[in-house]
């Protein structure tokens, strides 16, 4: 058993009497099981031993701002303490929804709950909105639970998704060229991430993406692009740094300041589906879509993260990914983000836990604003004395 499981609680063994292996989230449980989570600060996480690691997991991307920051969570109780949730709209999403519009470029938004709930609007919206059922997407890319962007051969997919969902290798030009000369009068849409972190990290070429555009507009088929986690990634979205303009953007994570939160953005012919004002319309509800303490704290944390904000914390890591490679360590991504490439991932999540840096599961660094470049340079050696001992094993 890894050192750092020796003394925790009993609440391991409570966890696996009322979930399933204990678990109720599947990216988060590390063998043999894992440290559990009882306090955030800045930079750190705290376990329920007492130990205090660097979070360069940031909920998986989502902590832009790190742990419990004060301005966030002063808008977010002070909206909380006016009501949770109503059975009305709110001026918080009409002051979200202005603010990803400003800040994007995209006209019009919605909101949702999580990333997955957000795809999953996203192709409702393009299959409405064009009358056509087929979504063509890329292997390997992780777009959330929905049935229809998972493995198609995972446990409990139904096998009617094969005749909705085409499935392609991500940078294959001639595959996509093909498939659309045959298909494209019954395809809604072409999803995409433009650096899928769970496919490796590996950012599309930009060859690639133009040529991408290029073919769905020519037919008249429309381009998603899946910015869950990329949004942070650029100012107004990583979709900017290859140039293109989706015709749908669905986001999540950095939006919520820390709370549940997904949308999706479009132009007003598209999402036009969705108005209750028109008849026919799209139906979709949500009881805690839009809540004011997510829609607080989200343009809050939103308007710290500014154009300075994400170039500085980019060139951040930029550096430490240079830094990593020039020790000879595998490493992908852009920016902010980045995935750490070996066949040993659970050994190297313990290593770099008992030195002191919580990982995603997968490998994932992923850097707040609240690190200071004291914390980068423990990271960096976290990573490289983590590999060089899983090199000596």
């Amino acid at each position: 058993m890894p050192t750092s499981t020796k003394h925790l609680p009993d609440i391991f063994d409570r966890a696996k009497k009322v979930m399933p292996g204990g678990n109720t989230r599947s990216t988060v449980f590390v063998p043999p099981r894992p440290p559990y989570a009882v306090e955030g600060s800045g930079a750190f996480v705290t376990d329920e031993t007492g130990r205090s690691v660097i979070d360069c997991n940031n909920n998986y991307t989502s902590l832009i701002h790190g742990h419990a920051h004060e301005s966030v969570l002063d808008v977010a109780l002070d909206a909380a303490k006016k009501g949770t949730a109503f059975g009305l709209p709110t001026r918080y999403e009409v002051d979200m929804a202005e603010c990803l519009a400003e800040r994007t470029g995209i006209q019009q938004w919605r909101f949702c709950n999580s990333g997955t709930e957000a795809v999953l609007m996203m192709l409702r919206a393009a299959r409405a909105h064009t009358g056509r059922d087929i979504i063509i997407r890329f292997e390997g890319s992780y777009h959330g639970t929905g049935d229809e962007v998972v493995d198609q051969e995972s446990l409990g997919v139904p096998a009617s998704t094969r005749q909705s969902v085409l499935v392609l290798p991500q940078n294959d030009l001639q595959a996509l060229s093909d498939v659309l000369q045959n298909h494209s009068h019954r395809t809604a849409a072409v999803l995409i991430d433009l650096m899928p972190n769970r496919a490796g990290l590996q950012p599309a070429t930009h060859e690639f993406v133009q040529a991408l555009r290029a073919l769905t507009r020519h037919y008249d088929v429309l381009l998603a692009v899946d910015e869950v986690i990329s949004l942070r990634l650029s100012w107004g979205g990583f979709h900017k740094h290859y140039g293109v303009e989706p015709d749908l953007i669905s986001v999540g994570k950095i939006i919520g300041g820390g709370f549940p939160a997904g949308a999706i953005g479009g132009s007003p012919g598209i999402l036009k589906t969705f108005s209750p004002t028109t008849s026919g319309n799209v139906m979709w509800g949500g009881t805690f879509t839009a809540n004011p303490v997510t829609m607080a704290a989200g343009l809050t944390a939103l308007r710290l993260y500014d154009e300075k904000a994400v170039l500085d914390l980019n060139i951040r890591g930029d550096h430490l990914r240079r830094q990593l490679k020039s020790a000879g360590i595998p490493v992908n991504g852009f920016g902010s983000l980045m995935r750490i490439v070996t066949p040993n991932i659970e050994s190297l999540w313990w290593n770099l836990y008992d030195k002191g840096v919580l990982a995603g599961s997968n490998g994932l660094l992923a850097l707040s604003t609240a690190m200071t470049d004291d914390h980068i340079q423990q990271v960096a050696e976290a990573v490289i004395g983590s590999t060089t001992d899983l090199s000596v094993k």
